[in-house]
């Protein structure tokens, strides 16, 4: 429907028939507010409030205590060393200077704790830049995180071949995604095959010793301890470098995803299909226990993986439960066969 065009005409500006309209850009903005009305509800609540960022109550209890800590230390030290002092001179210095010496060595622990978290803590932001640049495919902040996972990995000397290749074809590369591509089959696949190695490792280890072993506390404690190792070898392995304040966060936060994500559940539907393949009537049950030690490690060890790998698994394929199910359990029957005495073998086949 056209609309007519109307002739040229001279109004009056006291002529009471003129009607002064609003801007279009007025009448747009009245009619979207008008669009969707307002609840009765909502006129109850008012103007929703901006979130009210709520001090963090536990965080300023031990940050409390840990000061009170330190000072009350500090304090004991001091008047330790004022005694010495009273006692004897040359005794008083020999202690002042040991007492140097630890508040020295406290101090450069204390750095490189905090140096290690904010390692993990980029470790994080990178793997996140990274999901976002293969949602949105930036170009510039594929490069900025090209030059960033350069810089990280540069202590990191069997990566020394591949950072050249990637500085060579980096400025070939258009695409962001493409570039998030390229950074991790160049510099995240030798790391992926070697983290492998490690949670394979760690994993025969476990379950060999745990099927070996007497008593159920050197289980816990050897399965504890092998974890740590494990966590701070793959940390270390992928860059982060953590202290050890950094590889009891990643150990909680794997043991929580672990829980979540049901590990237990998915240890034993492994198990149950490799043991369905024949190998039930052979497996005793110290071995069977071993087994689904070993595998939980190994559970463990891939969940530790996607916290410590700087870029999320987009070209190379993320290492399943599976493929290290069978490898596991044919190295945990040989190792733990029994011999002719009816001793099963110790680590090592020796």
């Amino acid at each position: 429907m056209t609309e007519q065009l109307r002739k040229p005409a001279i109004f009056s500006v006291d002529d009471p028939r003129l009607v002064v309209a609003e801007p279009e850009d007025t009448q747009r903005a009245a009619v979207g507010a008008m669009a969707i009305p307002e609840t009765p509800f909502e006129r109850m609540l008012g103007t929703p409030a901006l979130p009210v960022r709520r001090m963090r109550w536990g965080a300023l209890f031990w940050s409390a205590l840990s000061g009170l800590i330190l000072l009350g230390l500090g304090v004991a030290v001091t008047s330790f060393v004022e005694e010495l002092f009273a006692r004897t001179p040359w005794l008083g210095a020999v202690g002042l200077v040991l007492a140097v010496l630890a508040g020295s060595a406290l101090l450069v622990l204390i750095v490189r704790e905090a140096i290690g978290l904010a390692r993990l803590a980029t470790v994080g932001s990178l793997r996140g830049r990274a999901a976002a640049i293969i949602e949105s495919d930036d170009r510039n902040r594929g490069r900025a995180l090209l030059a960033d996972m350069l810089s990280l990995t540069r202590q990191i000397p069997q990566l020394a071949r591949a950072r050249t290749q990637l500085e060579g074809h980096r400025a070939d590369i258009i695409d962001g995604r493409d570039l998030v591509r390229l950074a991790e089959r160049e510099l995240m696949a030798p790391l992926d095959a070697q983290a492998r190695r490690l949670v394979v490792s760690a994993s025969k280890r476990v379950s060999v010793v745990t099927a070996i072993s007497p008593r159920a506390t050197v289980d816990v404690v050897f399965v504890l301890i092998n974890a740590l190792s494990l966590i701070r070898g793959l940390a270390m392995l992928y860059g982060a470098r953590p202290g050890t304040l950094g590889v009891l966060k990643l150990f909680r936060q794997v043991v929580s995803h672990l829980a979540v994500t049901g590990g237990v559940a998915v240890t034993d539907s492994v198990l149950q299909q490799v043991i369905g393949h024949g190998l039930a009537a052979r497996l005793s049950a110290r071995l069977g226990e071993g087994m689904v030690n070993g595998l939980l490690t190994a559970r463990l060890g891939l969940l530790a993986i996607d916290l410590v790998r700087p870029l999320p698994f987009y070209d190379q394929p993320r290492p399943a439960l599976s493929d290290l199910a069978g490898t596991l359990l044919r190295s945990s029957e040989n190792e733990a066969e029994p011999d002719p005495a009816g001793r099963p073998k110790p680590p090592g086949g020796r």
